[in-house]
């Protein structure tokens, strides 16, 4: 099927408008149904330099038979095993996209430390069945490969890429007649639900097929602040697949979505991100890691011996006007300049959001 296309000099306009945002539906909605997949195991990792798990475990020492075992030799007793400190019992996972996957696509995994192993480094996965999160689930994936540390300071947790390899394909659901868009949490709204389905309405009404199209029922309209329903043309029936897509790189107009301001804070990657102009209202803040330093009488200051004054506490107010608050942008300079660590201004961010002085969505990772 051929991509839609403008057929009037405004339509035209419109889309290049559209366009410079950058920003399609896949971008802001999923399919509904084609959420992410869960696949995981039990595995062995091998090669350890004296951190993994001890043999006298049987929960380790069990599994590790079985391996010797179906490669031929045999173990004549669990006892033999006692000394092995070299192998080490992981729980393997890996997510598989919304889209889904096919035979032979392959997947990064995550293996966790079960027991009492101290250290994956170095270590390699040994070939390991991956099912469906649910008891009497299929093998979709075998994992293996070496195991790379995620942190040196959870050195029982780590990565193998591109260690799964599916044996069996995981494909979305099969959709006839009509689906439903499910908007990103972060995206949600009714405004947003309201423009998404005007921008794939509009789409398909200049488009070849949406111009001939005489049935009155829309193509696309909002549910909720979360679902655009969509139907299928009864002609294009045939090229489900085609109309998808032209659906999903729809282009749409982030500023028409009147998204709220939001901060994004997170601890373990020590970051905080802010959209818009986020405002504080009137506040005043003192933290345990600025210090007060006062001479009394202060001194005359001079090119050599200049007047420095630390203060605990930090007003943050309006401007000219009561109408106009402060910004976070300049709260967070203000504690850059100051050499507040991230994980104190993190939790700066979070009382001004509890005590409702931030305003903005605070969305903590």
């Amino acid at each position: 099927m051929n991509r839609w296309i403008s057929i009037t000099t405004l339509a035209l306009v419109c889309a290049l408008c559209a366009a410079a945002s950058g920003v399609t539906v896949r971008d802001v909605c999923r399919i509904e149904g084609q959420g992410e997949s869960i696949l995981q195991g039990l595995g062995l990792v091998t090669g350890l330099r004296g951190t993994g798990d001890s043999g006298e475990d049987l929960i380790v020492a069990r599994p590790l038979a079985r391996v010797l075992e179906n490669n031929g030799l045999p173990v004549g007793s669990l006892e033999e095993l006692g000394n092995s400190k070299s192998v080490a019992l992981v729980l393997v996972s890996c997510v598989i996209p919304r889209e889904g996957a096919r035979v032979d696509d392959r997947f990064d995994i995550t293996v966790t430390v079960l027991n009492s192993a101290s250290s994956l480094e170095g270590g390699r996965l040994y070939l390991s069945p991956l099912t469906g999160p649910y008891p009497g689930s299929p093998v979709f994936a075998i994992a293996e490969g070496d195991v790379e540390l995620e942190s040196l300071r959870t050195p029982t947790r780590g990565k193998v890429r591109r260690g799964a390899r599916l044996r069996q394909s995981i494909l979305p659901p099969d959709i006839r007649g009509e689906f439903n868009l499910i908007i990103e949490p972060r995206y949600a709204g009714q405004q947003t639900a309201r423009h998404v389905a005007q921008r794939i309405e509009d789409e398909y009404r200049l488009s070849p097929e949406g111009a001939f199209d005489r049935e009155s029922r829309p193509i696309a309209e909002a549910v909720d602040d979360r679902t655009v329903r969509v139907r299928v043309p009864d002609d294009l029936a045939d090229s489900i697949a085609g109309f998808i897509a032209d659906v999903m790189t729809t282009e749409v107009d982030p500023a028409q979505m009147r998204l709220p301001a939001r901060v994004m804070v997170s601890r373990s990657a020590g970051s905080i991100v802010v959209t818009g102009d986020v405002e504080i209202s009137l506040v005043a803040i003192s933290h345990r890691n600025l210090v007060i330093r006062r001479v009394e009488p202060p001194p005359v200051p001079n090119e050599m011996n200049p007047l420095i004054t630390n203060e605990r506490v930090v007003g943050i107010g309006t401007r000219a006007r009561a109408s106009e608050r402060a910004k976070l942008d300049d709260l967070l300079e203000a504690f850059k300049a100051l050499d507040v660590p991230v994980e104190d201004q993190i939790t700066i961010v979070e009382m001004l959001h509890k005590v409702g002085r931030l305003h903005a969505d605070l969305v903590a990772d």
